[in-house]
């Protein structure tokens, strides 16, 4: 499983230009699966997310969490993490997780969000082609 969290002011979604989600301070989640992947995984990476002190407090020092600001979340899913790009100029996928085993751990890790944070956490539409716009806060991007 591999993520990359970038702290925004705003980020949105939008699919057949249509407006699928749309947050506003807070985190936009890029996430990939692999073949091995497991719940633990999903548990680890969920609340390592939720607790990284990366927004800034009162000081300007990076000190608060997503949970301590109350800021929003949006999940999108994103099997391009997994490119491999070592030979040749064309990236391979073979590492990324077909859908059938990525589509229910999406599903799974973002219902795990919004059960750990007890608050709506947004989502993209697995597998389809969407546009995603962000305001990148700092900039602060983040891989796990």
């Amino acid at each position: 499983m591999r993520t990359v969290i970038q702290r925004v002011r705003s980020a949105s979604v939008t699919v057949n230009h249509t407006l699928v989600s749309s947050i506003e301070q807070g985190l936009l989640v890029l996430v990939g699966f692999t073949h091995s992947d497991t719940r633990a995984d999903l548990e680890y990476m969920a609340n390592k997310i939720l607790n990284l002190r990366i927004f800034n407090d009162g000081e300007g020092v990076m000190n608060l969490s997503i949970r301590d600001l109350q800021g929003e979340l949006l999940v999108v899913s994103q099997f391009t993490l997994y490119a491999q790009c070592a030979k040749g100029n064309r990236p391979s996928y073979v590492q990324s997780a077909p859908r059938n085993i990525a589509e229910p751990l999406y599903e799974q890790f973002a219902d795990m969000l919004a059960r750990l944070y007890d608050l709506p956490v947004k989502r993209g539409i697995f597998g389809a082609d969407m546009q995603v716009e962000l305001v990148n806060d700092g900039p602060v991007t983040i891989l796990l």
